[in-house]
C-alpha cells in the first residue's frame, strides 16, 4: 500500500486519525489528526506526542497482540478540556517493512461527559434539596410522638415548621415538573400571540398583594396601544411572575417594569421588546451573575431558603426565553439593585 494511498484513506475518515507502525513513530495522519496532536507529528515517535500513559499502553500493546483497544485522551484547546475516545485497531501489510500498524482515532466525547456529569450534579442537588425538609420532617414526627406528645404550645409550633418544610418539597418538586416540561417544548416555537401589554399588567395586579406586604412601589411603564408578540402565554405569565417576585423579595423600595418596542434588535436582528425588571436592593455581586440560571444555584444561599425559593427559578427562566428565541441579561452591582432584561422578537 502506497504511502499516497494511505493518506487517501485517512483523509476519508471523518475523526481525527493517525497511524503508528512498528518503529513506534506516526507514518500518517489526516487533517483532523494534525490539527489536534500537530502538524509537525510525521516520523515521530508517538510517545512524545501522547504522553498520557493510558494511550500509550494502548498503542504499544495493540502493536505486541494486534488486538483492538479503547482508551481515553485529555485534551485543552486553552478555553476549555475536551475528552476524546480513542480507538485503535491494527493494520497489517503497512509501515516499515510492511510490518503492520495501529490506525488510532479520536472521537470527541466532551458533549456526552458534560451531560453525565449534569445528570450526575442534578441528582444530587435534587437529593440534597429534598434530604433536609425530610430530615426536619421526621425529627418533628419523631419528637411529637415522645417528649411533645402532650405539649400543646409545642406540637403547634412544630405542626407549623412541618407545614413549612412540607410546602417546601411541594415547590422543589413544581418546579422539577415544570423544567422537565419546558425543556421538552424547547425546541418548539409558540404559534399564539398575546398582547404583552395585557399579560404584563396581570401580571403586576397578581403580585400587588405582595408589594404592599413589603412595602415595594410597583410600577409598570409601557406603550399606552398593544404590543403584540408570537408567544406561549402562560410560560410568558411564568417568566415575568418569577422575575418580578424575586425583584419585590430580594430587591428594595421600589420596582419597575418597563416595556420598549425596538424598531431592530443587533443580537435578535430583528423588531423585538424589550423588558427590563429594575429593582433599588443591595444588588448581586457580579462574580454571580454568570451563574444566576443553574440549576440550584444561589447568589445568597441562606436567604433564597428562608424566602422560599427552590433554585430553580432563573433555570425555568432561560429555558422558556430560549424556546421564544429571546435573550436573557442580567446586570447589577453590590448596593446598586439589579436590572433583568429580557429581549422577545416581534
Amino acid at each position: 500500500m502506497t504511502q499516497e494511498l494511505i493518506e487517501g484513506i485517512l483523509a476519508a475518515i471523518p475523526l481525527p486519525s493517525v497511524l503508528v507502525d512498528q518503529t513506534e513513530r506516526f507514518i500518517a495522519a489526516n487533517t483532523e489528526g494534525a490539527t489536534l496532536l500537530g502538524p509537525q507529528i510525521i516520523g515521530r515517535h508517538f510517545a512524545t506526542i501522547l504522553r498520557q500513559p493510558s494511550v500509550t499502553t494502548a498503542i504499544e500493546t495493540c502493536l505486541l497482540d494486534r488486538q483492538p483497544r479503547t482508551a481515553r485522551h485529555l485534551s485543552n484547546d486553552g478555553a476549555q478540556d475536551t475528552t476524546f475516545e480513542v480507538t485503535l485497531r491494527y493494520v497489517p501489510g503497512v509501515g516499515a517493512v510492511r510490518g503492520g500498524a495501529v490506525l488510532v482515532c479520536f472521537s470527541d466525547i466532551t458533549d456526552r461527559e458534560q451531560a453525565s456529569q449534569m445528570r450526575r450534579d442534578f441528582v444530587a442537588n435534587v437529593s440534597h434539596e429534598l434530604r433536609t425538609p425530610l430530615t426536619a420532617l421526621m425529627g418533628f414526627i419523631e419528637t411529637l410522638r415522645g417528649a411533645a406528645r402532650n405539649d400543646a404550645d409545642a406540637r403547634d409550633r412544630f405542626l407549623t415548621i412541618m407545614e413549612g418544610e412540607a410546602s417546601r418539597m411541594n415547590r422543589l418538586v413544581g418546579d422539577l415538573l415544570s423544567l422537565n416540561r419546558v425543556e421538552s417544548e424547547e425546541r418548539v416555537r409558540p404559534k399564539d400571540r398575546i398582547n404583552l401589554v395585557d399579560q404584563l399588567q396581570s401580571t403586576i395586579k397578581s403580585l400587588d398583594p405582595l408589594a404592599a406586604a413589603g412595602g415595594t412601589k410597583l410600577r409598570l411603564q409601557a406603550p399606552s396601544i398593544p404590543v403584540e408578540i408570537p408567544a406561549d402565554p402562560d410560560q410568558i405569565q411564568q417568566v415575568f411572575t418569577n422575575l418580578i417576585e424575586n425583584a419585590l423579595k430580594y430587591g428594595g423600595k421600589e420596582v419597575a417594569v418597563v416595556l420598549t418596542v425596538l424598531d431592530r434588535d443587533p443580537a435578535l436582528r430583528c423588531p423585538a421588546v424589550r423588558i427590563q425588571v429594575t429593582d433599588d436592593g443591595p444588588g448581586i455581586d457580579p462574580v454571580h451573575l454568570p451563574r444566576l440560571t443553574e440549576r440550584f444555584y444561589r447568589a445568597d444561599n441562606h436567604r433564597s431558603r428562608e424566602l422560599g425559593g427552590t433554585g430553580l427559578g432563573l433555570a425555568i427562566v432561560k429555558h422558556i426565553i430560549n424556546r421564544h428565541r429571546g435573550r436573557l441579561r442580567v446586570e447589577s452591582d453590590l448596593g446598586q439593585g439589579a436590572t433583568f432584561t429580557v429581549i422577545l422578537p416581534q
